[in-house]
């Protein structure tokens, strides 16, 4: 048990910390008032979940749901064996740190990091390792990126750090307790829907629409997230509009930049109802 409060146990390109205001200003006066369900169909490093679930004692249920199984596995691994995960985490970071100490640290560092990468790549590893192995990955490589090829392979070079925390121990164990209260899906966003009930509220943070082609950092499974993708989410919507949900959807402003602009999400009706 743990009295400190969950936070993001990533690293994450395109986090969301910086939103929560944004966000809280437009959210249904209701959710502070009564038990609602909260549904985030893209929940990446969920800085958005961490923060509903710290500050809306009113919540009654939380789904998150991600296509990217590896990142979902880890959720997965920190709900149910968090202790196998501080364990194995633990090693991971003891053996980094180590190379501290060493002539050639960097050159040291890096080689490890490559042989953890050809290791995770396999999938070939108990789901509490891989699990682990995916956060030793995001605390050491380049950036913190996530970035996949086609063949679904992790490919960000190794990062320079001292000493980086790898295993966050209190932090694990929050999030554990956090997550007694989410459901956990993995796959396509719209399966999410048939969890909602009257009292829904859908927060969507899909991959972006690229501005332009130096912007398209798009990598994030194998299967991009393109103009056909946007436009379906566009009516999934209009679908959650129609069904009279409360959502909110980050992504870019293409009004004006992009060659593409049929599926702009800027014809809804604004509410704080």
């Amino acid at each position: 048990m743990t009295d400190k409060l969950a936070k993001p146990f990533l690293k994450w390109a395109g986090g969301k910390t910086q939103l929560i205001e944004p966000i809280q200003r437009f959210l249904p006066k209701s959710f502070t008032e009564s038990n609602f369900t909260y549904i985030e169909p893209f929940v990446g490093s969920g800085a958005i979940l961490f923060w509903v679930l710290n500050n809306f004692p009113s919540l009654k249920k939380a789904v998150i749901n991600d296509v990217n199984e590896d990142l979902i596995n880890v959720y997965k691994t920190i709900a149910t064996q968090p202790n196998e995960l501080i364990s194995i985490l633990k090693i991971l970071e003891n053996e980094y740190h180590f190379f501290e100490f060493m002539e050639n640290s960097e050159e040291n560092k890096k080689h490890y990091y490559n042989q953890k990468r050809i290791l995770y790549n396999t999938r070939s590893s108990e789901k509490s390792t891989q699990a682990a192995l995916f956060i030793f990955l995001n605390r050491t490589c380049f950036n913190g990126l996530y970035r996949v090829n086609s063949k679904n392979k992790f490919n960000v070079p190794a990062g320079r750090y001292k000493k980086p925390t790898i295993c966050n121990k209190d932090n694990i164990f929050a999030v554990h307790e956090a997550l007694k209260k989410v459901e956990i899906l993995c796959g396509d966003y719209e399966k999410t829907l048939p969890l909602a009930n009257e009292n829904t509220f859908f927060y969507l943070d899909p991959p972006y629409k690229p501005l332009n082609k130096t912007s398209n950092f798009n990598s994030y499974a194998k299967d991009e997230f393109g103009d056909e993708e946007q436009i379906r989410l566009y009516n999934f919507c209009k679908k959650l509009d129609n069904l009279g949900y409360n959502w909110i959807l980050s992504n870019s402003d293409v009004k004006g930049k992009a060659e593409n602009e049929d599926f702009c999400f800027t014809n809804f009706k604004k509410t704080t109802k």
